[in-house]
Formats: structure tokens, C-alpha cells, sequence
């Protein structure tokens, strides 16, 4: 798909928005999904995310995005994001990502998706590649899951003491969405790349406390939908900064859900978490530097 970025579609900088971007790159993806399985298909995983270029106001961007393997239930798609400008006829590199997407047909039918027909050494590649990444996909899980178990064993006797740092609670932000109509898929669920703007955002104003501009984002890490959210429901997305590293900064962004009956007894459902790295840039178009946090 090719899609000339709008000045509705841009940051204050004049730039396409990562929200907008993120939007676009689920939408191609899922349609490459379903191309494949004949079903519907929902949103599992992103893969770490790497901007590398930004489109600007003006320019046209292209996303492809191709299944490269398909397993049992689940598809693995490549996302390629190009921009060209119209003047100058370059182009160059935005994104490429990797994405996996879960077949649900309807009615609660079994669906085993058929193999991937390879028609060049590329796509061969790409194949064999696609085996290692959801190894390091499902690996993923266990190490964090570790790390945050080493973590909670170390006690809460940890001690910043730097100077002029700033608290970490400085840089919390919370946000509450009602889910309607125009933010589901074709499947009354939440649309994922809703989803993931939404958390953009949030973490964006969180990195925004530390700096004296608009930040932008740079990559997202460990993007994982542990469930379904619909019409209805009321998610709750929470954003604070877990540390900065000179003229980067992550953010770690949590997302529940609630559909009426449990908003009331406060009863959420983690359906997403994520880490979103932003940087910032001054008039001259320097890299600005964030300051040291206190956790």
C-alpha cells in the first residue's frame, strides 16, 4: 500500500507520526495475514522495531508486507517500510519489522494454515530465518520472566544518590480510552495498530517531561498482545520512565482492559506491554540530552 503523508498525519516537527505509522504497518500486515489463511487474523506479536528514517509532509510512503513462513495456527509477516520523495524520486528505508499474526476463524473452527510457496532464494531466506525469530520470540517470554524474579530478590534496598536527578513518578501519565466503533477491526475487536498509537502516545508525553521538545520515537521493544480487548470496553494505559542513556530514553508502557461488569469491581485484563525508546531534537536538529532518573 502507498499512502501520501498528510499534514493530519504528522508530528509537531512536521514528520509523520510514529502513532499514524504503527496504524498503517498493522493494517498492511493483517490484510498480508489473511491474504494467506482464508480467515480472520488478530495481532500476537511485533517484533523490535527500528525507525530509521522519518517521512515527512509531502512524501509518499510504501508498506509491503509478505507472510514469509506460516506454522500450525500462526503466520510470521515481513513489513518494509519505504519512503520516496516526489521532488527527488529517492527512496530510502523507514522500517522493517517483523509481525506475528494468529488465524481465528469464526464459529470456533480449527484452521491449519497451508505452507508458504517460495518462488525465490530471498524468499527462501527469509523462510529459514523465520524459524530462529519465533525461537528468540517464544525465548523472549522466560528471560523476562527472570530478569523480573532476579529483580524482586535484590530487595528494596537499592540507593540513587546522584544529584539533580528526577524522580521517575515525575514522568507518569495515565490514560483512559473507551473503545468504539471506529477503533475495532472487522472482527469487533480493538484493532492492534489502534492499540499501539494509543500507547504511543502515552509514552510520548511520559518521555516529553524529560526533555524541551516533541521526543521521537526511535524503536519499539517486546511488543506482545496477551489478549483481546473489543467494543466496549475501557483500557487503561499506564507510561512511566524506567531510565534514560544520554540522548535516549525508555519507556515502559502496560495496558489493561475492562469491559463494564469489571470496571466496576476493578477487575483488569493485562492485553499488552511494551518498551518504547525515544530520543529528542533541538532547533538545529542536535540530539538533546535527557537527564539522569531516580528510580
Amino acid at each position: 500500500m502507498s499512502q501520501a503523508v498528510l499534514p493530519a498525519h504528522a508530528d509537531p516537527h512536521g514528520a509523520l507520526s510514529a502513532a499514524q505509522l504503527l496504524r498503517w504497518m498493522d493494517a498492511a500486515a493483517c490484510l498480508a495475514a489473511e491474504k494467506h489463511s482464508g480467515v480472520s487474523c488478530v495481532t500476537a506479536s511485533m517484533d523490535d522495531i527500528e525507525f530509521q528514517e522519518a517521512a515527512r509532509v509531502g512524501q509518499i510512503i510504501t508498506i509491503k508486507a509478505k507472510v514469509n513462513r506460516a506454522f500450525k495456527t500462526s503466520m510470521e509477516v515481513g513489513i518494509r517500510v519505504t519512503v520516496q520523495d516526489v521532488l527527488t524520486n529517492v527512496e530510502k528505508v523507514v522500517s522493517v519489522a517483523h509481525a506475528t499474526y494468529v488465524a481465528k476463524p469464526g464459529g470456533g473452527d480449527k484452521v491449519e494454515l497451508e505452507p508458504v510457496k517460495l518462488l525465490s532464494p530471498e524468499e527462501h531466506l527469509e523462510h529459514s530465518l523465520a524459524v530462529e525469530r519465533r525461537r528468540i520470540r517464544l525465548g523472549y517470554v522466560q528471560v523476562f520472566q527472570n530478569l523480573m524474579e532476579e529483580s524482586s530478590k535484590e530487595g528494596d534496598h537499592y540507593i540513587f544518590e546522584e544529584e539533580n536527578a528526577v524522580s521517575t513518578e515525575l514522568t507518569r501519565v495515565q490514560s483512559t480510552e473507551l473503545v468504539l466503533p471506529p477503533h475495532a477491526n472487522h472482527h469487533g475487536n480493538t484493532f492492534g495498530g489502534q492499540v499501539m498509537a494509543w500507547m504511543e502516545t502515552v509514552a510520548s508525553i511520559s518521555a516529553s517531561r524529560l526533555c524541551r521538545s516533541c521526543p521521537a520515537l526511535r524503536a519499539v521493544h517486546m511488543f506482545q498482545f496477551w489478549g483481546p480487548s473489543s467494543v466496549g470496553d475501557r483500557l487503561l494505559l499506564r507510561a512511566m520512565v524506567n531510565n534514560t542513556f544520554g540522548h535516549s530514553v525508555e519507556v515502559g508502557v502496560r495496558v489493561e482492559a475492562y469491559n463494564c461488569e469489571e470496571w466496576t469491581r476493578d477487575q483488569p485484563r493485562h492485553i499488552n506491554s511494551a518498551f518504547l525508546i525515544f530520543s529528542a531534537v533541538g532547533d538545529q536538529g542536535e540530539l538533546l540530552p535527557f537527564p539522569r532518573v531516580r528510580p
